[in-house]
């Protein structure tokens, strides 16, 4: 009489056994097709702007790009609308002319220097920089963003005592 006994406890087992493995890979599919579907979001299309098209086209970079709610702003220098430097000698007047490009380009995705996060400033003359940088509370009338300033030995053209980048943040 125990050999049918232990055979039937040892079905049972195995089928309990077997009913759980099933249960717990149908578990596991559901939850690998629940997290298949967070994952799986429409990824945001870039939007990409110019300011002077031929000039970024020549240099090889976008002026900014937009991907949601933020906006990447490359360093924005002392420039005219041919890539000649301007304000040669003068960080003050670049500095004021790197901040006109970027309101542009911030007016362009309807924003404004309240909705910059972090900035970065590049410069030639960090001394000439600090002391001229009583500017930017012109600029930023609610509150400074995050950033970093760097004194680098030269820029894209020598001419250049400054570039500005940001990141912006549309709130909606």
């Amino acid at each position: 009489m125990k050999k049918p006994t232990n055979r039937l406890t040892l079905l049972t087992v195995l089928f309990v056994l077997a009913f759980g493995f099933q249960s717990c890979e149908k578990k596991q599919k559901e939850e690998k097709k629940e997290v298949e579907k967070e994952v799986i979001v429409e990824s945001e299309k870039p939007e990409y702007f110019s300011l002077r098209l031929e000039v970024e086209k020549a240099y090889g970079y976008s002026h900014a790009v937009k991907i949601g709610n933020n906006i990447k702003i490359s360093g924005a220098v002392s420039m005219d609308d041919e890539g000649n430097p301007t304000a040669i000698g003068d960080i003050e007047q670049q500095m004021k002319n790197c901040y006109a490009d970027l309101e542009k380009i911030l007016k362009h995705f309807d924003c404004t220097f309240d909705d910059v996060v972090k900035e970065d400033i590049f410069t030639t003359d960090m001394a000439q920089m600090l002391e001229k940088s009583a500017y930017r509370a012109e600029i930023y009338k609610n509150g400074f963003p995050t950033g970093s300033w760097l004194e680098v030995k030269g820029l894209a053209l020598p001419e250049f005592m400054v570039e500005i980048e940001l990141e912006v943040h549309k709130s909606e």
